[in-house]
């Protein structure tokens, strides 16, 4: 068979005749296509053959666009093909993009750098986690196909981003993450079988065959271990060294690489030790914390798929007398949409006939749909609830105001400072420090003719392993997580628990938040001659026929037969009962079915209802949301511990006020847009605040994003949960208070593991270099010395006595009972 040569570009072979050298004075740069050939050309002329050198894996063979690909790119400078992923921005326009063929950090550097050589690029960066990219130019100067033909000729694959594709390479990165962890794991655990019996001698008297056969198994099980569980850690440390920048994959990769090299050198040639154990042991720990960090990433990526839910796909356009469905994306400004009962808004638009109540809780937070008659606005992710409507269409696509929410939450994330690890910094200093001492010993003891200059080296990078440094701070943070999830607080970021600590100020939304999010009844005040219970029964008779929120409250009440009943959109209700006009609804309705005035109370402290029976008023109704049980104890306890808190909500600024008396609220801030609380949020950060955010609805999700923590309460929406950093999943504030204890517990577990762990290695480090410890014992050390930061933090996830009853509900809410436990 004849030999090959790698290709320059892809790396695949080819065979030396059907080889292309353009250059005979290169010879090692032979072509297996003219598509690589071409490639390289575009990377030779534009300056950036450091690509070659960056690069820690092959590039992708690329494929010649045929006249139909080409076709296909042209088609997405139509502006109704760029509805769903191009936004206008300052200066230009924004496209969402997923670029494809991605196998390593370099081919980032190329595309970036290729694209931003082309005239009307504004700027082009990826994300090499999502491989999503943002591209910003300018339209006068280029189109859109001309760049993403650029990015074809590369050899990478561009295409508008849309969200399931997204979620499917996130599921295929986290089923590799599995695989990755499940391998390291079983490594572990059959190699610690084969070296425990031999390290404490509970196999006596072992022939040296049998010896090497335990060797010859351990190499079979660790080998794939480090050739495929371990591979994220090499490529990683090659891509820091040509970086210069010492990161954990660093240490990491020499340990497990040296200790593997090592330990096959023996196993082939004979020696006295092998540390197999320790290298899967290694690496089963590492994917462990990688594999949580695989998690978040991968819920972060979920977010596409809830927002789906706020955009539907497909409209009902009118056309003249007749209609039709058309997909969502091609309805255009002008066009009138048909909106039935129960659907959602795909645009922005007016409403041209019809009157409803719209329930805007994606765009506001706020549970209680509003009454929208002929000419008022209404915005995309809106749900109509009680009449069709029609709607002339202003905005679609990406320029709907649902859509510019969701701008500003991936800018504000893409502007979110990372926070530096400690174990990151320290091991950097560290690692660099031992990366030049280990050579020393070797040289010194070589010198000085020692048969164990090998030896001796290797225990000092193995008893000096960072181990015990990368365990330090996720065991922490995964005990700490464990036990706040039995309690009721889901952390779902890595950062969360270390940030939690550190808050100084915690703002609130109102509704569902301090609030329980939903109507009730507070009380009823008579002004007629029939008792509250017939009140109630009457009232629950002309409710139970309408869809209004407001409805509910009287849901579990016995209801009187009432006849007749007519639904006034906004107003209330009237029916017949007993032969007697009915009525319930508010104030002025009231006062126009019965021609009688009635005097307001000195202060609305909700939403007033009066129910009239013959024309005469019976009854005052007053039904408002209310605030959690576990409020006002947490608002105090929060400020016994100089915590500020504040009140951000879009509601109306009188009942933000009402509520935040209630509560002793430091500072309460009403009729706040999305934009306006980001704007607060910014101000706070700017002084020096150290913010938390807790809020439930869509529209707290950029300010949510801008603070250093973000919670969402376990009833807020699924893209609420999935964009914050902890989830009160039982929706009891009082846990927010236990997670800031336990961040505070957390950091001090963590600090006492960096100071074991940093103590362990300075003291070992010396006495390992004057040869006073054997490889042996410096595996154990360093399994002991990780054993203890293990258990340390396993401390964190015991609960305290009493902590359990503490939490238990006091009362149980059922319908408008309460049921005290006996």
């Amino acid at each position: 068979m004849a030999e090959t040569l790698p290709c320059f570009h892809c790396s695949e072979p080819v065979k030396p005749e059907q080889a292309i050298v353009p250059d005979p004075d290169h010879p090692d740069q032979a072509f297996c296509c003219h598509g690589c050939q071409a490639v390289f050309n575009t990377i030779h002329l534009e300056g950036l053959d450091s690509f070659y050198q960056f690069r820690t894996a092959p590039a992708v063979t690329p494929r010649s666009l045929s006249p139909a690909d080409v076709e296909r790119l042209r088609e997405l400078d139509h502006p109704a093909a760029q509805e769903a992923f191009v936004a206008p921005v300052k200066g230009g326009q924004e496209a969402q993009l997923l670029i494809g063929g991605i196998t390593c950090a370099a081919c980032i550097w190329l595309l970036e750098r290729h694209l931003a050589a082309h005239s009307g690029v504004i700027s082009f960066t990826v994300n090499h986690t999502t491989q999503r990219a943002r591209l910003v130019w300018s339209p006068e100067e280029t189109c859109l196909s001309d760049l993403l033909i650029a990015i074809h000729e590369l050899g990478y694959t561009a295409s508008p981003y849309h969200a399931d594709e997204a979620e499917q390479a996130l599921k295929a990165e986290n089923r590799t993450a599995i695989i990755r962890l499940l391998v390291a794991g079983i490594g572990t655990m059959q190699s610690m079988m084969l070296a425990v019996p031999l390290y404490f001698e509970m196999i006596s008297e072992l022939s040296p065959e049998f010896i090497q056969l335990f060797r010859w198994f351990s190499l079979l099980v660790a080998t794939p271990v480090v050739v495929y569980s371990a591979r994220p850690f090499f490529s990683n440390a090659i891509r820091d060294v040509r970086s210069r920048h010492l990161t954990m994959d660093v240490p990491v990769a020499t340990a497990i690489g040296l200790a593997y090299a090592a330990s096959a050198w023996v196993t082939f040639f004979g020696g006295d030790e092998v540390y197999f154990e320790s290298v899967c042991m290694f690496t089963f720990f590492l994917s462990l914390g990688r594999f949580i960090e695989a998690r978040a990433r991968y819920r972060a990526g979920l977010t596409g798929a809830a927002l789906g839910s706020y955009q539907p796909r497909v409209a009902t356009r009118i056309l003249g007398s007749d209609s039709e469905v058309v997909a969502a994306h091609q309805l255009k400004t002008g066009d009138r949409i048909r909106i039935k009962p129960g659907e959602t808004l795909a645009v922005d638009g007016v409403i041209v006939a019809g009157h409803s109540t719209l329930n805007e809780a994606a765009l506001t937070g706020e549970y209680l749909p509003e009454s929208h008659g002929v000419g008022d606005e209404v915005f995309a992710g809106s749900i109509n609830g009680e009449s069709p409507i029609e709607v002339e269409v202003l905005r679609t696509g990406s320029r709907t105001r649902l859509s510019g929410i969701l701008r500003i939450l991936d800018r504000v994330q893409s502007e979110k400072p990372r926070i530096a690890r400690m174990a990151d910094r320290i091991a950097g200093v560290f690692v660099s420090r031992v990366l030049v001492i280990a050579p020393l010993v070797w040289i010194g003891w070589w010198l000085a003719g020692a048969d164990n200059a090998f030896d001796i080296t290797l225990s000092v990078l193995v008893v000096t392993c960072p181990c015990a440094l990368s365990l330090a701070t996720p065991t922490a943070l995964t005990s700490a997580t464990l036990k706040l999830r039995k309690l009721g607080f889901l952390p779902t970021r890595g950062h969360t628990l270390e940030t939690l600590g550190d808050i100084d100020t915690i703002v609130f939304d109102k509704t569902g938040t301090l609030t329980e999010g939903r109507l009730h009844l507070l009380g009823v005040t008579l002004v007629g001659d029939l008792p509250e219970q017939q009140i109630l029964s009457l009232a629950a008779g002309l409710e139970q026929h309408s869809e209004h929120p407001i409805a509910e409250v009287f849901r579990g009440i016995k209801a009187e037969t009432v006849d007749g009943v007519s639904n006034h959109l906004g107003q209330g209700l009237t029916g017949q009962w007993r032969g007697k006009s009915v009525v319930i609804g508010h104030r002025a309705f009231i006062e126009t079915s019965t021609r009688t005035e009635i005097t307001p109370p000195d202060q609305a402290q909700g939403i007033d209802l009066w129910l009239a029976v013959d024309g005469k008023v019976q009854a005052r109704l007053l039904i408002d949301d209310r605030v959690r049980a576990d409020a006002v104890e947490t608002v105090r306890t929060l400020q016994s511990r100089n915590i500020k808190t504040v009140m951000l909500s879009g509601d109306r600024s009188n009942h933000v006020a009402r509520i935040a008396a209630e509560l002793g609220i430091d500072e309460a801030i009403g009729g706040a847009s999305p934009e306006d609380k980001l704007a607060h949020l910014q101000a706070l950060a700017d002084g020096g605040k150290k913010i938390m955010m807790v809020g439930d609805g869509l529209n707290d999700l950029p300010s949510m994003a801008g603070a250093a923590v973000s919670v969402a309460m376990g009833s807020a929406t699924d893209l609420t949960q999935l964009r914050a950093d902890g989830i009160l999943l039982g929706g009891k504030l009082e846990l927010l208070v236990q997670a800031i204890d336990a961040s505070q517990e957390t950091r001090r577990i963590i600090r006492q593991n960096m100071m074991w762990a940093l103590g362990y290695n300075l003291l070992a480090l010396p006495l390992a270099a004057a040869g006073l410890v054997p490889p042996w014992l410096a595996a154990i050390g360093m399994s002991l010395s990780s054993l203890v930061v293990v258990l340390n933090a396993l401390r964190l996830s015991q609960e305290k006595p009493g902590s359990r009853t503490q939490n238990q509900p006091q009362t149980i809410s059922r319908g408008q009972e309460e049921v005290k436990p006996g």
